[in-house]
């Protein structure tokens, strides 16, 4: 039987990150994050909102990058698994269990004065994805100057020649 463990958030930090070491030199760190619902309720006739706390582990750089980015109420996409962690209450003896996310890309979104006091460090303040130019031709600057232009926006800095349309 086949079987597929993917998970995907996108919520607001409710607390600073506070990376650690293990005794290995990997960076490790838990975020706590707060992804909202809002649905309208028919029999009430209002909007109703839920929030669900989800805790999440970071690994390596993504560790370090989030206790140099991350601050309380940042907004942050996650994409990892889920675990089980299971232990025995040392006071109580009763068998405990918790479910958590572990963290395998990251995405910061919105600006640095988004949220919290942290830093910046997502692509743009749209969300993650690059301004384009506009479409007199001219060209916009990156937010990173340092990476290369992805394929898209290589396509709308050039723009498709008539001869080039299929239609």
């Amino acid at each position: 039987m086949a079987s597929f463990n993917r998970v995907i958030l996108m919520g607001n930090l409710t607390r600073d990150p506070q990376v650690r070491y293990t005794s290995g030199g990997t960076a490790v760190t838990e975020i706590g994050l707060a992804v909202n619902r809002q649905w309208f309720d028919k029999q009430t006739n209002s909007r109703k909102e839920d929030t669900t706390f989800v805790d999440v582990t970071l690994w390596g750089r993504q560790a370090e990058v989030a206790g140099e980015y991350l601050a309380k109420g940042r907004p942050v996409m996650i994409e990892g698994r889920l675990q089980l962690d299971q232990w025995e209450d040392k006071q109580s003896g009763e068998k405990r269990s918790k479910l958590r996310v572990v963290g395998e890309t990251m995405q910061l979104l919105g600006s640095r004065g988004d949220g919290g006091s942290g830093g910046g460090g997502g692509r743009s303040s749209s969300g993650g994805a690059q301004s384009r130019p506009s479409a007199g031709g001219g060209s916009s600057s990156q937010p990173h100057d340092d990476m290369p232009p992805s394929p898209v926006d290589s396509f709308y800095d050039s723009g498709p020649e008539d001869d080039d349309v299929p239609f």
